[in-house]
């Protein structure tokens, strides 16, 4: 296979004449970095983008988790949750970053956490409900050391992952947009059919959307220019300009964190939480039909979300194989199995595969390199948990509006006259942004070409492995009437 180049905003789209692939020591030879056509320095600016990318999720997973009320009444101590997702997303990371050397960092999952919250501690204790995040990382990790899941893998068509990398770049933008309070959602009450409007009543009325706004303007004019840096520049300006606004005109209306500077920068961790879970109980007081059912929901959002992200993390860095595939597919997997089990371990929720490390890889970082920053910026946010929640959404979103234009341009790649692919191709991109689920539009996708192939005759194009998928999707997808009926 040719050999790929990776993209730069700063240095624009190398060429084999420019291209220095000669180890420069035995930290370079170990993550590949010039193999890879990167350097040391895209790879720091890579793993900081991506640290302030997703930071938000060490504030934002103690609020949803610690929300939520198990079935005893209890609740989970939210400075607790925030050391804890915190030390499990740097340790993660950092596993990822040393034993695949591929830019993906981890953390606790949304949709995940707030399926733990809501819908399985209530019926059980959160010792429980944290077991059965463990069980599942273990059966995921079963799957990936007896090979099943890196042959499910394979066995998707290519267009067919490309379209997922391009749905999740549509997901990314979606979820940028939304966070910024530049799209919103129109209450019930409101009497209209449309679901979204553009900020409020249909006009930008708040100072943290024009944040946005400029901040987004600024990352694409530095992006378009090439300049280097231009996603992690565009996050930092834009903080610094909502600290200035947030001084000036005390404006309501931020997302999540209030960008105004700390009394004070650090504090003691509080890690009692770890350790807290039972994988035994939660069969005798819910009993196992329920257990089974949260079990398999879990399994198949982590199985397939995680498919999705590394795909749509590969192929914007241009790191993926003929057949679609990244570099140590296998240990990738292998790691984010392990980081299952480990948040479920330390009671933060299964942790996952983030697609905000799009963001890195949109700044240049190419190799498990970039992990080792944003892993270690994530320890460091158990001390600094003050200084971390000074980034607001407003800032950090800008950067997924242009890693979401980023992965979109793949969409070239599909062959839209064939609509057994097209048709599949399509759904999973649509249904990822607009069912706000990784998972919803790779089963779309999936039971769609399965179903279209086999309809025109094409069905010895499909994997056999495929079929098994499709069956477990419509399983999932009916989830909801199974359990009705069953329980």
């Amino acid at each position: 296979m040719p050999a790929k180049f990776p993209r730069d905003p700063g240095e624009g789209r190398m060429t084999a004449a420019t291209d220095t692939r000669t180890p420069k020591n035995g930290f370079d030879r170990f993550f590949e970095i010039s193999a890879r056509g990167s350097t040391l320095g895209r790879e720091v600016r890579g793993g900081l983008a991506t640290f302030f990318t997703m930071a938000y999720i060490v504030v934002l997973n103690p609020l949803i988790l610690g929300n939520g009320v198990d079935g005893d009444g209890a609740q989970l101590a939210i400075t607790a949750l925030a050391a804890g997702t915190a030390l499990v997303a740097g340790l993660m990371t950092i596993l990822m970053g040393v034993v695949a050397r591929f830019p993906l960092a981890l953390a606790a999952g949304l949709g995940v956490n707030a399926l733990v919250a809501y819908e399985i501690a209530p019926e059980m204790t959160w010792a429980d409900a944290m077991g059965l995040v463990v069980i599942e990382g273990v059966l995921i990790a079963i799957l990936v050391l007896t090979g099943l899941r890196t042959m499910v893998f394979r066995a998707v068509p290519t267009q067919l992952k490309t379209a997922i990398g391009v749905g999740i770049g549509l997901f990314l933008m979606i979820i940028g947009l939304v966070d910024a309070g530049f799209v919103r959602r129109i209450p019930d009450a409101s009497g209209t059919t449309v679901p979204l409007e553009l900020g409020v009543g249909g006009k930008l009325s708040t100072w943290p959307t024009v944040v946005f706004v400029v901040g987004l303007l600024f990352t694409l004019v530095l992006f378009v220019r090439k300049v280097r840096g231009a996603i992690l520049i565009g996050i930092l300006g834009s903080t610094v300009l909502a600290i200035i606004v947030e001084a000036i005109a005390h404006p309501k209306g931020w997302s999540l964190n209030t960008p105004k500077l700390p009394e004070k920068i650090v504090s003691s961790p509080d890690l009692s939480l770890l350790g807290h879970f039972n994988v035994l109980d939660s069969w005798s007081r819910a009993g196992w039909l329920v257990v089974v059912m949260f079990i398999f929901t879990l399994l198949i959002t982590d199985f397939f979300d995680t498919m999705g992200t590394m795909v749509a993390v590969g192929q914007e860095g241009e790191l993926l194989d003929s057949e679609g595939m990244p570099p140590r597919t296998k240990e990738i997997l292998l790691v984010d199995s392990v980081a299952a089990a480990a948040g479920g371990a330390a009671s933060v929720s299964s942790n996952t595969s983030y697609i905000e490390s799009a963001a890195g890889v949109g700044e240049g970082a190419r190799t498990g390199a970039a992990n080792l920053v944003t892993g270690v910026l994530f320890l460091l946010a158990m001390f600094l948990a003050p200084l971390v929640s000074v980034v607001p959404f407003e800032a950090a979103s800008t950067a997924l509006v242009v890693v979401g234009f980023l992965m979109m341009t793949a969409v070239k790649q599909i062959d839209w006259a064939d609509y057994t692919i097209a048709v599949p191709a399509f759904l999973a991109i649509t249904l990822m942004p607009f069912t706000y689920s990784i998972s919803n539009g790779i089963g779309a996708g999936i039971i769609t070409y399965v179903l279209l192939k086999a309809v025109t005759g094409r069905a010895r194009e499909v994997h056999p492995i495929l079929y098994g998928v499709a069956a477990l999707f419509v399983l999932y997808f009916l989830r909801g009437p199974l359990e009705t009926w069953i329980l």
